[in-house]
């Protein structure tokens, strides 16, 4: 019996997922578990695995199409089996509405001056727009044969048809300054001076999909929905530094893996989140859920964008199984292996720029979250001691965002300075 491929709904609130590449080939054998496909959610790429054994047979979708939860993409067959009358022929997609051609006014002259049918040429400007350069392009492709229009069909003064005569200028090539596109004498002259040399730069164009546009989608409504409140302090990192230094000591003793300085914040965050409930909580429906569990996510950046995996229950775990746990997170997602749980259930995010040499920054607020902080680079500075002396000391500045819908300023200042202390004597939390 046909065994059919669904997209599969990975995420509560997911209602598309992107087939990123097929794995196997139509009328390939393979095996119950076997990778068949990857698809793309607004969150992780992820491979899909075949639920059965047999001929991958019916593929219905290709590589960075959109496709429906639940939808059949394709079908498993057994040698001799035929596919599902459904599936044999499925209903055409409706037919793209007729939509007016989205094209510059330059660009419009130029395709009606060269009789080119606008229609026919795919536009690389902002939303699809057609350019003068697309226009260009198009004329300059050997399969289209441009059709020359008549002298009398350019609009032009009377001294720029002149001046076109005695250089031997072809008006039609020319971009008029003058009402309505109408070409002046000035346009001609410029015309002639121009160096002929390589056509002018084109910008590359990126459509904005996949996890560019989940990005841009959620920090613009997290920007114009949520009243951010921020605040700034300097963290003397001498002490974070000699405990991370024996921390390191020990796990190299033991065969563990190193912490990270991330790592030992996320443990220090954790701690403080557990004695500050208000900031480890949501806004839903005009009523705040203080939340049970610590799960403290941690942007880490790709080539395509930023991806937050979560550090669950991170207030009951040591500092080593959170380095432990960090380590397998970003090593996954930066193969893009992560599942939907490595990502889901964040109460509150970290994201470290230090590493990058940034000093201080301002993060926007992840939705649904009601706090996010901001950690910037350990620098060596002037500082005054206990005793009133001026010495050189690691500082390290941290911002925290809140939502002031939630967190009013007492209480964000009470657990950043917590915080603080928790990362200028470690013991706090460590022993």
């Amino acid at each position: 019996m046909a065994v059919p491929v669904i997209m599969p709904k990975l995420e509560m609130a997911q209602e598309t997922a992107t087939v990123v590449e097929w794995l196997k080939q139509e009328g390939e054998r393979v095996e119950k578990g076997e990778p068949l496909l990857t698809v793309e959610t607004d969150k992780v790429t992820l491979e899909i695995e075949s639920p059965a054994s047999g001929i991958l047979a019916g593929v219905r979708v290709g590589p960075q199409q959109v496709v429906p939860v639940t939808e059949v993409i394709a079908y498993i067959l057994q040698p001799g089996e035929e596919l599902p009358r459904e599936a044999e022929a499925p209903s055409p997609p409706p037919p793209p509405p007729t939509l007016p051609v989205a094209a510059t006014p330059v660009a419009q002259r130029l395709a009606a001056a060269r009789g080119v049918d606008l229609s026919t040429i795919v536009g690389t400007g902002p939303g699809g727009r057609i350019t003068k350069a697309d226009v260009e392009a198009a004329l300059a492709a050997p399969s289209r044969p441009a059709v020359e229009p008549s002298p009398e069909k350019v609009r032009a003064t009377p001294a720029a048809r002149r001046i076109a005569r005695e250089r031997g200028v072809d008006l039609s090539a020319v971009t008029g300054s003058g009402p309505q596109g109408r070409i002046q004498a000035a346009d001609v002259l410029a015309f002639t001076q121009a160096p002929a040399g390589a056509p002018a730069p084109v910008a590359e164009i990126i459509p904005l999909q996949g996890m560019r546009r989940t990005i841009a989608e959620r920090m613009t409504t997290s920007y114009r929905t949520t009243p951010h409140i921020t605040f700034t302090v300097r963290v003397d990192m001498s002490r974070f530094e000699e405990a991370r230094a024996r921390l390191n000591a020990r796990a190299e003793a033991a065969g563990q893996p190193h912490v990270s300085a991330t790592a030992l914040i996320v443990k220090a965050v954790a701690w403080a989140l557990r004695q500050h409930p208000w900031l480890n909580s949501t806004l839903h429906d005009e009523e705040i859920h203080l939340l049970p569990e610590v799960n403290v996510g941690v942007a880490v950046a790709l080539e395509e964008g930023l991806i937050v995996p979560v550090v669950h229950q991170a207030d009951r775990k040591s500092v080593t199984e959170i380095a432990a746990e960090m380590n397998d997170l970003v090593t996954r997602a930066r193969e893009g292996r992560l599942t939907p749980a490595d990502v889901a259930g964040g109460t509150f995010t970290v994201s470290n720029l230090g590493p990058f040499g940034i000093e201080q920054f301002t993060a926007i607020i992840n939705p649904p979250q009601a706090a996010i902080l901001a950690v910037g680079a350990t620098q060596l500075e002037p500082v005054v001691d206990e005793e009133g002396q001026v010495v050189v000391r690691p500082v390290m500045r941290m911002t925290l965002s809140a939502d002031h819908r939630v967190v009013d300023g007492a209480r964000a200042a009470r657990f950043l300075t917590d915080l603080r202390e928790a990362l200028e004597a470690p013991t706090l939390i460590l022993w």
